[in-house]
This record gives structure tokens, sequence and C-alpha cells, in this order.
């Protein structure tokens, strides 16, 4: 359960996360793990790169951060201002985040539907945080220690976060963690080409999951069932994709338009 980020965590959302997975007939191996109550995990991996020199103190705030050049994947790139030292005109400040020193360093690696990527991260993200100034650690780094410590071997997940892949990558070599294989599927969006979530006033799913399964099937192009052999319940269509899905039917794009019954109502609706 990914709330590290505790003051965006809103009451009751793990519950229906929870149950709505369950209705939809998804299974997993052991009991629910949270990031929550995994910081000294976190603090750990820390003090490693912190052993190493691989990370450093920074005093810059978000506001300096977001009026820097962007990079070719439209994010702002850190300059490095207290890559050396944290400036005398800042000394004052109390909050430190942690950065990753980056370096010049590319990350080549291939993904399975996406095809070769590459990044040069020093050129296109810079040092990034893997602690932030309030203290709670950044995605990049917990997810990384989730991943690794839990044994994953493979990494399935939307293509708008194949942004942070190379970053990832470069955790785990310095981490001297197992780097897993990446397939990024293609996102939903709808009319207007934004990603269909709350945000943009997506559907919630449906009560009945058979229909939306078989639904999310056609749209990432798998195989269907011919005359007798289509599942009539959400077991059934488990026991039979799992053995039909064929990651090299998926259309190799990063956003596909989602099915008219998923999109955002044009008036506002749900």
């Amino acid at each position: 359960m990914e709330d590290v980020d505790s003051p965006r965590s809103q009451p009751g959302a793990e519950r229906d996360i929870l149950s709505a997975l369950e209705r939809y007939g998804f299974e997993w191996d052991g009991p629910v793990v949270r990031q929550s109550e995994r910081s000294a995990l976190y603090a750990a991996a820390l003090d490693e790169l912190r052993a190493h020199d691989d990370v450093y103190p920074c005093a810059c705030t978000r506001r300096e951060q977001d009026a820097a050049p962007t990079g070719a994947g439209g994010e702002h790139v850190y300059a490095g201002t207290c890559r050396d030292g944290v400036p005398a005109d800042r000394m004052e400040r109390a909050a430190r985040a942690w950065r990753l020193r980056v370096g010049q360093v590319r990350i080549d690696w291939c993904d399975r539907l996406q095809g070769p990527q590459t990044q040069d991260l020093g050129r296109d993200v810079g040092d990034f945080v893997v602690r932030r100034a309030d203290g709670l650690f950044a995605y990049q780094l917990a997810v990384v220690v989730d991943d690794d410590l839990q044994g994953v071997t493979d990494v399935v997940r939307g293509a708008d976060l194949i942004t942070s892949t190379a970053r990832q990558i470069l955790l785990l070599q310095r981490l001297g963690g197992t780097i897993p294989s990446y397939l990024h599927v293609p996102i939903a969006i709808g009319r207007d080409g934004e990603k269909l979530s709350k945000q943009t006033n997506a559907r919630p799913l449906p009560a009945l999951p058979l229909p939306a399964l078989l639904a999310a099937w056609c749209f990432l192009e798998q195989p269907m069932p011919g005359g007798s052999g289509a599942p009539g319940t959400t077991a059934e269509f488990w026991q039979w994709a799992i053995s039909a899905w064929k990651p090299a039917r998926l259309p190799p794009v990063s956003m596909l338009p989602a099915p008219p019954a998923f999109r955002p109502d044009p008036s506002g609706g749900v």
C-alpha cells in the first residue's frame, strides 16, 4: 500500500482499494504491506547511500526548483546548487531534503513493450530527492526498497511511469539490488487526452466486475475466447485470462482512448 505520503492519504482509501481488488478477483500472497510502516527500511537504505557519499543535504525550496530549466522529459532539472555544500545564503534554512548524487550517467534499458529506452539522468533530471525536507521518504526510494526486499522480478505498470524507471534502476545499482524486467502498458485517456483518474472525473469501477474486466481486456487488445469459451464469472475470467495473456499483442503506445463506458461525462458528471 503506497501510503508513504501520509499528508495526502485519505481516510478509508485503503479499505476502498482492497475491497475493489477483492470484488474484481485479485489475489495476493501474503499480508498487505504498508509503506507507512516501513520507514526504518527506507532509513537504512538512505544510510547506505550516505556511507558511499551518494546523497547530500539540500536546502533549496520547491519554488526555486520550479524556476529551473526543464529537461527533455519536461521535468525541472536540478542545478546542483547544494551538491558541494549548502550555500551560505541558505544555511539559515532548517529544513533539508536529501538528493541522490546522479553524476554524468546514462541509463539504458529495454521495455518489454515500448522497446529500447535511454535517459541521460544528469542532463534530463539532475540530482533527485530521495528524502523530502519534511522528513518523508520519496516515492522513488520507497518503491525501489519495497520491490527489492519483496523479490519482485517483473514490474507491469502504466506508461505514465516510464520516466521514473531510469531513476529506479540507478537507485537499485547504487544499493546493490536486482533490476527487474519492465513492461509499461498504455494508459487510458479521455476525449481531452487526460489520463482517467478521479481528478478528471473518471467513472468509478462498476459494481459488476466481469463486464469491466472484459472491457479492459479488449482495451489491451488481448485475444477473446471464441464460441462457448467466454468466461461467465470473475473466477472463470482470471483462470482463462492468465493462460491467454499475450504481451506481444499489447498496442506499443503510451496512451489509448478509453472505452466509451469509462470515459468522463462531458457535462462533468461521473
